[in-house]
Formats: structure tokens, C-alpha cells, sequence
């Protein structure tokens, strides 16, 4: 991407973000400059660049974020609008049981089955949530990492801090 480009609001990039200015207007040129001036402005401008692309990284990153939370939050709304539709659902099929039997028996057939499909869902729920593991693979990993590090095994054991006496350095 040009620094151009980087200007134009269609990319999501506020256009607040400038072209990166890598040479000072009062910089002798590379013939004039030693060997120093020379690899501190190069590490400057690669500073620069580098803080410029960080910021950039940022001010995209953002704008995609801000779009997931409001996509987000119109599939929130529409699950909402759905739920409360529901109930007339539930509604209807009482008033559809209604033809064929009394009306507070078709309430309570439609009631009965919420019930049973509340059960199924919590059951199947239980079911996921029973085959949770506890990430054995990285307990295993920081207990080997924290048996390598030596400040680990200096001055703590299971019960907490240990307080020794000061080692002696013998030379």
C-alpha cells in the first residue's frame, strides 16, 4: 500500500495517518554524513516506519472491530425478536389444538411439550458441558518450565516462601 492510499477513507485507515517522514529537511546528504550519522538515522527512520506501521495495524484493526461488534449486535437483536416470536408460535399451536380438544388441554399439551423440549436442550447442554477436560497438555507444560527455572526452586516449595539462611559466595 502506498502512502497514498493510506490516506483515502474506502480503505477503513483514518485519514489522519500521514505519509512518514524518513529524511530531515536539514539532514546532510549520505556523501557529507560519517558512518554514524548514517546508522542513526537509518535506526530512526526504521523506528519511525516501524511505529507508523504498528499504528496503522491499530487504526485497521479497529474499524474491523468496531464492524464485528455491530454485526454482532444485529444477530443479538434479531435472536431477541425471534425468542419473543415464539411465544405467539406457542400461541397458535394452542389455539390450533383448540379444534380437536378443550381449550385448557391444548394449553396444557403445548405447555408439556416447551417442557420436554426445555429437558432435551438442558440435557444435550449437560452432555457438552460433562466431556470439559482441564488442558492437561499445558499443566504438564508450565510444570516442566517451572522445574527448569532455577528462581523456581530458589527460596519457594509447595507450602509457599522458604526463609533460608543467605548462601555464602566462597571465591
Amino acid at each position: 500500500m502506498s502512502v497514498t492510499n493510506a490516506n483515502r477513507p474506502e480503505n477503513g485507515v483514518p485519514s489522519s495517518i500521514s505519509g512518514i517522514p524518513l529524511t530531515k529537511v536539514d539532514a546532510p546528504t549520505p556523501r557529507d554524513a560519517s558512518v554514524g550519522e548514517l546508522v542513526r538515522d537509518a535506526a530512526t527512520q526504521l523506528s519511525t516506519l516501524f511505529r507508523a506501521e504498528v499504528q496503522l495495524a491499530k487504526a485497521e484493526v479497529t474499524g474491523e472491530v468496531k464492524k464485528g461488534v455491530q454485526g454482532s449486535l444485529f444477530f443479538i437483536l434479531a435472536l431477541a425478536v425471534l425468542t419473543f416470536s415464539s411465544f405467539f408460535f406457542f400461541f397458535f399451536l394452542a389455539e390450533l389444538l383448540d379444534v380437536w380438544v378443550a381449550r385448557w388441554l391444548a394449553f396444557l399439551i403445548v405447555f408439556l411439550i416447551m417442557l420436554v423440549v426445555t429437558g432435551l436442550l438442558a440435557l444435550i447442554g449437560y452432555m457438552r458441558v460433562r466431556k470439559l477436560r482441564a488442558p492437561n497438555k499445558t499443566i504438564d507444560s508450565l510444570k516442566q518450565t517451572a522445574s527448569i527455572l532455577p528462581s523456581s526452586q530458589d527460596g519457594h516449595d509447595a507450602d509457599g516462601p522458604r526463609h533460608a539462611a543467605p548462601r555464602r559466595v566462597t571465591r
